[in-house]
C-alpha cells in the first residue's frame, strides 16, 4: 500500500509505503492504547471520584451501588419476614403447650410451683476454649428456626397422645367405686362366707354391711347409669348402678329411692337413703361390687381410696 502526500510546503509530492504488517501492527498497538485508557479511567472513575467530582462517573458509581442496596435489603427484608410468620407460629405453639403442660400437670397431681412453663428455663455454662465462637449466617440461622419448629410440633404431638392418656385413666378412676356410699364405717358384716341370721347356716355374703339410721342419705360410689331400681323380694329397695367395662355397684334395703332406670348419675351424687327393706333384720346399707356378673370384696375398692378402717368379724 502506497501513501501519496501533497503539501503547499512541500516542494515535490512524497510518497509512503506502508506493508500488510505495518497496518496489523498499527491496529494493535491502536487497541492497546484504547485498552489501557480505558481501564485507566475505569480505575480513576472508582478510587478517586468523590475527590476528582466528575459528575457524570459519580452518579453512575452511585446508581449501582444503590441497586445493589436495594437488592440486599430486599433479600434480607423477604427473609425476615419469612422469619418473622416462622416466629409467630413458635409463639403459638408455646402459648399451646403452656397451656398443655398445667393441663398435664394437673392431671398428674403436681403442684404448679413444680413446672413454671411460662418461664424459660435457667442455662449456663463455661466457653469453650478448644473452638472460637462463630456467627450464625443467614442459612445456618433459618434452618434452625425450621428444626426447632418442627421439634416443638413432634413435642406437642406427644405430648396430645400423653394427655389422652391421663385423661382416660382419670375417667377410668372415676369409674371405680372408690368413694364411700354412705357415712358409717361398714362393720356390721364383711365380704365372704357368714352364718345366715335368718337360716342359722353357712352361706356367702356377697356384699358389706354399714350399719345406719334409718333415712341416712347414700351417694353413688361412683359415676355411671342406673341400670336398676325397684324393689326387690331379698333385697329390698335396691338400685344397681353400670359404670362400664362390666362393672357393676348394688346398693340394697334403701328406704327411698331418688333414681330411676337410665338416670346418668355422677360420683357423689345422692341416690336414695338406707332403710330395712326386703330380708334385713335391722336398718343398714348393703353395698355390692360385681364384675362380669361375679361378686367382688368392695374392701377393696373402698379402702383404695379411703383411710382404713376396722371390718366386721364374720359371723
Amino acid at each position: 500500500m502506497q501513501i501519496i502526500l501533497i503539501s503547499s510546503r512541500l516542494a515535490k509530492a512524497r510518497s509512503l509505503s506502508l506493508s500488510f504488517t505495518h497496518l496489523l501492527a498499527s491496529l494493535a498497538v491502536g487497541a492497546l492504547v484504547l485498552v489501557l485508557l480505558t481501564g485507566a479511567l475505569y480505575w480513576i472513575s472508582l478510587r478517586f471520584a468523590s475527590e476528582i467530582r466528575i459528575p457524570v462517573i459519580q452518579d453512575l458509581v452511585l446508581a449501582a451501588q444503590k441497586s445493589e442496596a436495594d437488592r440486599s435489603r430486599q433479600f434480607v427484608q423477604q427473609n425476615l419476614n419469612a422469619m418473622a410468620v416462622k416466629i409467630g407460629e413458635m409463639q403459638a405453639q408455646l402459648t399451646r403447650l403452656d397451656a398443655l403442660g398445667e393441663r398435664l400437670s394437673s392431671m398428674a397431681g403436681l403442684r404448679p410451683q413444680e413446672f413454671r412453663f411460662s418461664e424459660p428455663p435457667g442455662l449456663g455454662g463455661a466457653a469453650s476454649t478448644l473452638l472460637p465462637p462463630q456467627n450464625l449466617s443467614l442459612s445456618q440461622f433459618s434452618a434452625r428456626v425450621d428444626s426447632l419448629s418442627r421439634e416443638m410440633e413432634a413435642r406437642t404431638d406427644l405430648l396430645g397422645v400423653l394427655e389422652a392418656q391421663l385423661f382416660e385413666q382419670a375417667v377410668k378412676k372415676k369409674a371405680l367405686p372408690t368413694m364411700m356410699p354412705v357415712n358409717a364405717p361398714f362393720n356390721a358384716s364383711g365380704f365372704g362366707y357368714r352364718i345366715d341370721p335368718f337360716t342359722g347356716q353357712q352361706a356367702m355374703h356377697e356384699g358389706i354391711d354399714f350399719i345406719t339410721d334409718t333415712g341416712t342419705p347414700v351417694v353413688a360410689a361412683a359415676g355411671g347409669v342406673v341400670q336398676f331400681a325397684g324393689f326387690h323380694p331379698q333385697y329390698g329397695n335396691m338400685i344397681d348402678i353400670d359404670h362400664g367395662n362390666e362393672l357393676l355397684t348394688r346398693y340394697a334395703h334403701l328406704s327411698k329411692l331418688a333414681v330411676k332406670e337410665g338416670d346418668l348419675v355422677q360420683r357423689g351424687r345422692r341416690i336414695g337413703d338406707s332403710g330395712s327393706t326386703g330380708r334385713s333384720t335391722g336398718p343398714h346399707l348393703h353395698f355390692e361390687v360385681r364384675f362380669r356378673g361375679a361378686p367382688q370384696n368392695p374392701a377393696k375398692f373402698l379402702l383404695a381410696q379411703s383411710p382404713p378402717q376396722p371390718l366386721a368379724r364374720r359371723k
